[in-house]
């Protein structure tokens, strides 16, 4: 789907275990940013598909979600990070820390982050894929998606669980190479059109992952 012709707005507020569980961590000015955050977002999806994201202003996004240019710059440095930030990582985080420390980490990893895209994609499937449609066919999204860091999280993780400082470089591996393919396992999905079960991809994914990486 080109990004800039129209496609099924995404639902207007997420009412799931992710959401309730970001929620109740914060206090109550935390929540109202959070809320503000999602509302910001919200718009901004309706209004890509709607008029495309190069023809969507900050100024647009932030009339339709009733702030200012400068409040959504409180939020969000530019365009590109409203679409490519999310609140994701305190969930993945929290189901990786409980499972089993004795488990194979590519494992952990399989059942925590399969899980979680199952709920996601149960909860707010339409929004996650124009996300990543946009990934796909914006050059700039593409481009910083490339060039982002998303294995500190896994990092985070293996080093809490090795009880080490710094991580080593069997675990910066590890999570470059995490990073890289569950990234390139949505960005499929996507290029499908979401025809496929992007939580059996991610599964898939982590299969590969597994025999290549035995022992780990």
């Amino acid at each position: 789907m080109s990004a800039t012709r129209p496609a099924a707005a995404p639902p207007t507020g997420p009412d799931n275990p992710i959401q309730a569980m970001l929620e109740a961590r914060l206090p109550l000015r935390e929540r109202k940013k959070l809320k503000t955050r999602q509302t910001i977002r919200r718009e901004a999806y309706r209004l890509f598909t709607e008029l495309g994201y190069e023809n969507t202003t900050v100024d647009r996004i932030a009339a339709a979600a009733e702030v200012s240019p400068s409040t959504f710059f409180r939020y969000f440095a530019t365009k590109e990070d409203l679409v490519l930030s999310d609140e994701y990582d305190p969930a993945l985080i929290e189901a990786l820390v409980a499972r089993p420390v004795d488990e194979p980490f590519l494992h952990s990893c399989r059942e925590a982050l399969v899980g979680l895209v199952r709920q996601l994609t149960r909860h707010e499937r339409e929004e996650l894929l124009l996300r990543m449609r946009l990934v796909n066919e914006v050059p700039a999204l593409r481009s910083r998606t490339l060039e982002s860091n998303p294995q500190q999280l896994y990092l985070t993780v293996l080093t809490r669980r090795a009880g080490v400082g710094e991580p080593t470089l069997a675990m910066r591996v590890t999570a470059a190479a995490l990073a890289a393919a569950t990234t390139e396992a949505v960005l499929v999905w996507a290029d499908s059109d979401g025809t496929e079960d992007v939580a059996d991809l991610v599964d898939r994914t982590f299969a590969v992952l597994e025999d290549g990486f035995a022992g780990l």
